[in-house]
């Protein structure tokens, strides 16, 4: 998502950059590229146009502050209306005492509803709550099965009566057994409808008359762009949203519908769906947004994701092991793992300031997995201390994992390269992480493009000129 927009303006700020001042006639040249990529993001027409003005008067004749450049400059003007666009947004889900809290969750069909609700779910587990989910849907024939599968694989009880068109009668009798169980949440998946389905609307209507839900939550898939932001004015006049869970933003998305909901409708976007996994569900912040748009990175969403992923006391050994150089294979083998439970490597990248372009590579995790046989192929002690593999161990991890002798050789040889850059700036902040990311893209980087083979650089053999 973004990444088109994202290179657009960069282009825009990079041609501004070497100028003493920003004037009127470099500001208007910048906003109508920044007009351009805003409008071929899928961003409505209005919306735009008041944007690049918004910026436009808070960019003329602004004094360019010494320690910065212009293109700097109109980098923060750019970031803070992006800010203003998109929020603001409190994410804070309110509950209510006593309970349950109720939330209802409307959308189109196929928006991905169901699934968001499992992952709504997942994350109000991780709050320390205990949810009920109710199968309010009683149109889509898999939506019942779809759900308790859902609740299955989270641990969550799910309420479903199988034998009823009745809606609001579900939806009563699922809050009626969460108050039983003591149940903190009840999420309600009322039934996916069509723009111009006025039956299944009045349907929702009632639901939502008979429960008085506390939260109402709109599902809207982001790869529809404008129809996004369409679907979510109409439900917004029937049924007084709360605000908007935009789903898919991990896909081809270009962005509109993320810039333009909260100006369009006036709700904001609660979360955001980034994955199709149960634990893909984030919570939707403006200026980290705004952030990684303009290729600002987004370090406390990835600080906030490694802390869920990384044990502090298992961070502390680690980083003694990088220090010391002593850091094997098996450490690196629990570093991917959890950088796969982060999103995985071009995800981590896309946050880190400065490294977005590294996060565009296309990395695929079945090398990863060959690299894991690889290493899986080693003994403890191979794996314990690299140095030790010379060329007949190389053979037999070769043989053992199925892959040629020159890819185990290329693996062993980047990972030593990587382990003592990782030496070298151990204990450095930001800039030693960034610095780390690019020693362990020495190791991901072969899988980008080049058919996922190690190749070691070995000394070139050279031809025996032929004598004349």
């Amino acid at each position: 998502m973004f990444d088109a927009l994202t290179q657009k303006f960069g282009s825009v700020f990079r041609s501004l950059s070497g100028r003493g001042r920003i004037t009127e006639s470099n500001v208007s040249d910048a906003m109508r590229e920044v007009r351009k990529a805003l409008l071929e993001a899928d961003v409505n027409y209005h919306i735009v146009k008041q944007f690049c003005k918004d910026v436009q008067e808070a960019a003329i004749g602004a004094e360019v502050i010494k320690s910065l450049r212009p293109d700097q400059m109109m980098v923060k003007i750019v970031h803070d209306e992006l800010i203003k666009l998109m929020g603001p947004v409190d994410t804070r889900i309110y509950y209510v005492t006593p309970g349950p809290t109720i939330i209802l969750m409307a959308g189109l069909q196929g928006g991905g509803k169901t699934t968001t609700t499992g992952k709504l779910a997942k994350y109000l587990l991780g709050k320390n709550k205990k949810p009920l989910l109710v199968a309010d849907d009683l149109q889509r024939p898999a939506a019942i099965d779809q759900l308790c599968t859902l609740g299955e694989q989270l641990g969550v009880e799910v309420y479903a009566e199988r034998d009823t068109k009745d809606a609001v009668r579900v939806a009563k009798n699922g809050i009626q057994l969460a108050k039983t169980k003591g149940c903190d949440v009840v999420i309600l998946d009322t039934a996916g409808r069509l723009h111009i389905d006025v039956e299944m609307m009045e349907q929702i209507k009632a639901v939502a008359a008979a429960v008085s839900p506390h939260q109402i939550y709109l599902v809207c898939d982001a790869m529809t762009g404008q129809d996004a932001v369409n679907s979510a004015k109409v439900f917004n006049e029937a049924l007084e949203l709360d605000g908007v869970i935009l789903t898919k933003l991990d896909g081809d998305a270009r962005g509109g519908a993320a810039l333009s909901v909260k100006a369009v409708t006036g709700k904001p976007i609660k979360f955001i769906g980034v994955g199709e996994k149960l634990d893909k569900l984030e919570e939707f912040h403006p200026d980290r947004m705004a952030g990684r748009i303009l290729g600002m990175g987004d370090v406390v969403s990835l600080v906030e994701k490694a802390q869920e992923q990384f044990d502090s006391d298992e961070a502390q050994k680690m980083q003694a092991k990088m220090a010391k150089g002593t850091f094997g294979f098996d450490d690196f083998l629990k570093q991917m793992q959890a950088v796969r439970k982060m999103g995985g490597m071009s995800s981590i990248l896309k946050m880190m300031p400065g490294m977005g372009g590294l996060g565009q590579m296309d990395i695929d995790d079945g090398e990863i997995n060959k690299i894991e046989g690889i290493v899986h192929s080693m003994t403890k002690q191979e794996r314990k201390d690299p140095d030790i593999i010379d060329s007949s161990r190389r053979r037999r991890i070769a043989r053992g994992c199925g892959r040629d002798v020159q890819d185990v050789a290329g693996l062993i040889k980047t990972f030593k390269r990587s382990r003592d850059m990782m030496k070298s700036i151990s204990g450095g902040g930001l800039g030693a992480m960034r610095s780390l990311m690019s020693g362990k893209m020495d190791i991901f980087s072969a899988m980008s493009s080049g058919g996922g083979k190690f190749k070691s650089s070995g000394p070139r053999r050279r031809t025996p000129r032929k004598h004349r």
